[in-house]
């Protein structure tokens, strides 16, 4: 305890961050710290499982002492220990696990697994107060999207899953296609600014009626058509116009199912999770749409979209206080159902 106050140190590695953060009664952030490996994937234009265990292997204990020093505490003020448990990259997330279940072990602390993607959601929660289940979440990351209606702080129900890539994949497949880089969420969206959305027609997939689900490898092999199609022709290709069709068709399909499955569930509420969204496009339709149904949004600030570990600590202490439990014999996982 400190000041009277439950205090969680809460660990994501599940990607290429190395994150820790000291969390005060759940939804208080007394630090966050984030080391982040981006500079050193973009030259193989995306995350090297090999590499990013390694970074974090060096990084974790590092990371660990800064977050304790900026958020005024020491190993002594800890209540509990939070970590990502899976989904990620296995190498990536057990580091993570063996350094919580270190300081579990060596301070005699509770431990807490946490599913990244309610870690996601979770974060709704620190940047929103008011906030509390249930509602509707959109999910929408690098390796994963979904859309699920939070029942509990710690338990949901899926409505529907991509079916090959993520919305996130997509995105940095295409970037690379246009040469823009990685990661490319951020380019895309900041290119796309400047690009006209309905220059190029990209076929939207929503798959069978009332479903729920998504597949954007369709619209990723239609950009790759495309642009082979143009050059091959000897025509100029205009990236932002092609950026911004690409990110419309995804959001037009995107922003229709979350917004009807918020109108199915009767729910009033749709919260807005994952590193897209962070998408300033997604944002703005997505609040246009769900204006006009009269349905209130919740979107994280950016740093808490992307993978961080206030979020999990923020869902560790939810799960704690359900009754959850880890022994030291918890495992990470690379494929973790929701």
């Amino acid at each position: 305890m400190k000041d009277g106050k439950f205090i969680t140190l809460a660990v994501e590695s599940s990607c290429d961050e190395t994150s820790v953060a000291i969390m005060a009664d759940g939804r208080e952030i007394l630090s966050n710290i984030i080391s982040s490996q981006i500079d050193i994937h973009k030259q193989y234009g995306g995350v090297v499982p090999e590499i990013a265990s390694r970074h974090h292997l060096e990084n974790i204990n590092h990371v660990t002492n800064q977050a304790l020093s900026e958020a005024g505490c020491s190993f002594s003020d800890v209540d509990m220990i939070g970590v990502t448990k899976g989904p990620g990259l296995v190498g990536a997330l057990l580091i993570g696990v063996a350094a919580a279940k270190s300081y579990a072990a060596a301070l005699n602390l509770p431990l807490v697994g946490v599913h990244h993607i309610l870690g996601h959601i979770s974060a709704n929660f620190i940047e929103h107060k008011d906030l509390e289940p249930p509602f509707t979440a959109l999910v929408i990351s690098g390796g994963h999207t979904y859309i699920a209606e939070m029942e509990s702080y710690t338990s949901c129900r899926i409505l529907g899953s991509t079916r090959d890539d993520a919305a996130g994949e997509a995105y940095d497949k295409v970037a690379r296609v246009l040469g823009l880089g990685y990661p490319g969420g951020p380019l895309i969206d900041k290119i796309a600014k400047e690009g006209n959305p309905e220059a190029v027609h990209f076929k939207r997939v929503f798959l069978e009626k009332d479903s729920f689900d998504f597949s954007f490898s369709g619209i990723k092999t239609g950009v790759l058509n495309y642009v082979n199609t143009e050059k091959q022709a000897g025509r100029e290709i205009n990236v932002a116009d092609v950026a911004a069709s690409f990110q419309q068709a995804v959001l037009d399909v995107t922003v229709a199912k979350a917004v009807g499955a918020a109108e199915l569930l009767k729910k009033d509420r749709l919260v807005l999770a994952g590193g897209v969204a962070a998408n300033s496009k997604l944002r703005q339709m997505l609040s246009d749409e769900c204006k006009k149904k009269g349905i209130k949004v919740y979107y994280p600030s950016p740093v808490l979209c992307t993978d961080n570990a206030a979020m999990i600590g923020c869902a560790a202490y939810y799960s704690y206080k359900a009754g959850n439990r880890d022994g030291l014999d918890m495992d990470a996982y690379a494929d973790l159902p929701l």
